[in-house]
């Protein structure tokens, strides 16, 4: 998230409105603007480092990198602290499920995926954690163990959950059946860490709507 987006989420203003104004200047546009949970995978995050480390050993420090590499380690941790901050940061007894555990949609890549800083994050607090990924699950399984249970499909994830986090934004899981959430799950709780959701549709339905950057 830019210092405009995150000043924007500081102050209340909501974060797809500042989107599509910063956007809408030709000299940035709007494609990689997008609020999330931060990133993740092989390259982007290793090149970062490499080019700190690069400068450092020449006595030189890339103000703008080291700062991206911050906000991006601080963005990995939004979703587990909406979540924390819900229940009063005591999650005994609560479920969790969360929704696409790979780095990104298309991929069964899971190396530094949010979804692994939101397992270190609630598993120690208390929570048992269910997750759903169409294709990272075994990756996840041969790294994480039985730190999380894993579900045949989403809903099965969202069964009797007490809030329903979503990290990767597969095709499948963006338009989600709200009626038969809220009928599945425990407590109707939505956090939505890519700002795909339907805010006010969910809210309608009875869900209380976390998302990104949003009032």
């Amino acid at each position: 998230m830019s210092s405009r987006l995150w000043l924007a989420f500081v102050v209340g203003a909501d974060i797809e409105s500042v989107r599509k104004g910063i956007g809408s200047d030709p000299r940035i546009g709007p494609k990689f603007l997008f609020a999330g949970a931060g990133f993740g995978g092989s390259c982007f995050p290793k090149d970062l480092r490499a080019l700190i480390h690069t400068a450092r050993s020449v006595d030189t420090h890339l103000g703008v990198v080291e700062a991206a590499e911050r906000a991006n380690e601080r963005q990995k941790r939004v979703l587990g602290e909406r979540v924390l901050a819900h229940f009063g940061n005591k999650l005994d007894g609560k479920r969790i499920a969360i929704w696409g555990l790979a780095f990104k949609p298309e991929t069964d890549d899971i190396r530094e995926s949010p979804a692994l800083t939101l397992i270190e994050q609630l598993r120690p607090a208390g929570a048992t954690l269910v997750g759903y990924d169409p294709q990272a699950m075994p990756n996840i399984k041969a790294t994480v163990g039985d730190a999380i249970e894993l579900a045949t499909n989403a809903y099965a994830a969202a069964k009797g959950a007490d809030a329903l986090v979503l990290v990767t934004e597969w095709h499948e899981l963006r338009d989600p059946d709200l009626s038969r959430l809220k009928a599945t799950m425990r407590t109707p709780v939505l956090v939505d860490g890519r700002n795909v959701w339907p805010i006010t549709e969910a809210r309608a339905e009875g869900f209380t709507y976390y998302g990104i950057g949003r009032p």
